[in-house]
């Protein structure tokens, strides 16, 4: 399931902050919003302790699993380096199964090419699938201001649109939620009330859904992989609800970033067992699903129409860069997220953003073209490396985050008393005479935040870092001095006897 219907904690606790609270807010207040909701960490907590588990488990059972992190780091390193011909090569072949390609250089234009297919089609239910890129474009709020009615079918993402948030994590987007809050948002729904219990929770929304699966005029979804070779879409869930809305509506609509090809089946093989394994520690989703256009003559099910949306929004700013280009390797397995201890402790809504964790501090700057907020992010990070360990593709993020801080210091975006305190660093580190002299005013100075032998409440910046850390007190004498100060007593005092006694012998 794509929700957190199944974790222990069963405690009915305030909920996550909506998005309406975190709009125009910083990063630093997202973070005291999350910190201070104690469900949400355990719960994140506890899933994604569970995903790590499963991973570890899914990938020593396959063996040799660093080979197979080298082969699919080698295909997407190939498909983003050759993209343009990968690109020509997957749009003629959709058009040659009857398939209908949109290239979408924005959001925007993603929007309006999605909006020309409906009104076309006098569409006034639109059955989606899971879907990141839509989010991405914010697509379900400009189908509502056209009165179109959008429902996501994914079951997290539906407890999500009835909770008005948006997905918190990659994969299992209402991560965040317990039992009892869905059972809430439910009984609100249907007006009535419900057990916070696995089952009735899972049949309700599944008759609910069911209706919508047959109504719906547009089927929308995703695109996990696109084969080059065939113009294939290739789909993976859990739930089967990616079926449903690829075949039941008579117009079927997939929105893809430009980068998720591969150039053949036999490298979406390797692609897929990544994925599942990376993402829930399974050996292969439970529904995978090959789209090769609309209904041909004799096909029992499938759409009418096909129509691919090929979206760019920032995606080809980073190709040749020689730092970020390997962010378009990403398949959006959420294994980042799932050992990143900033997002254990804080969940997806406080990087503001529809992307989270460490590929969503990275791609979100590089996508949205803004570091002055969005670069904040890239401080979201212990810099341990553990992302990097555990992307099935190799993607440097941690590098990665390194070189967006740098970005936005040469930018002159960091605040001005950070600037200032650097250049005077850069200053007295420079100067031997400073340097000494610093040091010993600081054992000074420090005295008036000095409790029981360490720095207790510091000030300014060091605030936050002494009400989470041990900061121990600046000594009287420093090391350097201590060690001047013995070679001296041992040139006044000459060599020790055993020593002197070996010098005299050699004399000899």
């Amino acid at each position: 399931m794509s929700a957190n219907v199944d974790g222990k904690h069963k405690g009915h606790s305030a909920s996550a902050p909506s998005d309406l609270e975190l709009i125009g807010t910083g990063l630093k207040k997202r973070t005291e919003i999350a910190l201070d909701d104690p469900f949400l960490r355990k719960a994140v907590a506890f899933t994604t302790d569970k995903l790590r588990g499963g991973k570890y488990a899914a990938t020593d059972e396959l063996g040799n699993w660093e080979d197979w992190r080298e082969r699919g780091r080698a295909i997407r390193e190939h498909v983003i380096s050759n993209l343009d011909y990968y690109l020509s090569q997957f749009a003629d072949n959709v058009a040659k199964v009857g398939g209908n390609v949109h290239f979408c250089r924005t959001g925007e234009d993603a929007v309006q090419a999605f909006m020309g297919i409906a009104k076309h089609h006098n569409a006034k239910l639109v059955a989606k699938g899971k879907s990141m890129v839509s989010e991405e474009i914010h697509l379900n709020h400009r189908l509502e201001e056209e009165g179109i009615e959008a429902i996501e079918t994914d079951l997290g993402e539906y407890i999500l649109q009835l909770a008005k948030e948006t997905p918190s994590h990659l994969i299992i987007p209402a991560i965040h939620k317990n039992k009892q809050q869905i059972a809430d948002l439910f009984g609100e729904e249907a007006g009535r009330e419900f057990p916070a219990e696995t089952k009735p929770l899972a049949a309700y929304a599944q008759q609910r859904l069911r209706n919508y699966f047959l109504e719906a005029d547009i089927g929308l979804t995703g695109c996990n992989f696109g084969i080059a070779e065939s113009g294939t879409v290739t789909l993976v869930s859990n739930e089967g609800n990616a079926r449903m809305v690829s075949t039941l509506p008579k117009v079927h609509v997939v929105v893809m970033g430009m980068e998720r090809l591969v150039p053949t089946f036999a490298d979406v093989e390797v692609m897929l067992n990544l994925l599942a394994r990376s993402a829930t520690g399974q050996k292969l989703t439970t529904y995978t699903s090959f789209v090769t256009g609309p209904r041909q003559e004799g096909d029992l099910d499938g759409p009418e129409e096909l129509h691919v949306l090929i979206l760019d929004n920032g995606r080809s700013a980073q190709l040749g860069d020689p730092v970020f280009q390997e962010v378009l390797h990403c398949i959006r397995c959420a294994a980042c997220l799932n050992v990143c201890p900033v997002y254990r402790h804080v969940g997806g809504h406080t990087y503001g953003s529809v992307y989270s964790g460490p590929i969503g501090a990275v791609l979100t700057p590089l996508l949205q073209q803004d570091m002055k907020e969005a670069g904040e992010l890239s401080y979201a990070s212990s810099l341990c490396g553990a992302c990097y360990e555990a992307c099935p593709v190799k993607i440097p993020l941690h590098d990665m985050l390194v070189q967006l801080r740098n970005r936005k210091v040469k930018m002159g975006l960091t605040p001005a008393l950070e600037r200032l305190a650097f250049k005077i660093y850069a200053t007295t580190f420079g100067n031997v005479k400073l340097y000494r002299t610093a040091t010993k005013a600081a054992y000074y100075m420090q005295m008036p935040l000095v409790r029981q032998g360490s720095i207790r409440k510091g000030i300014g910046p060091l605030t936050g870092w002494t009400q989470s850390r041990f900061m121990p007190m600046k000594q009287k004498q420093s090391f350097r001095d201590r060690w001047d100060k013995l070679q001296k007593e041992l040139q006044s005092s000459g060599p020790p006897p055993k020593l002197k006694k070996e010098q005299e012998e050699k004399k000899r």
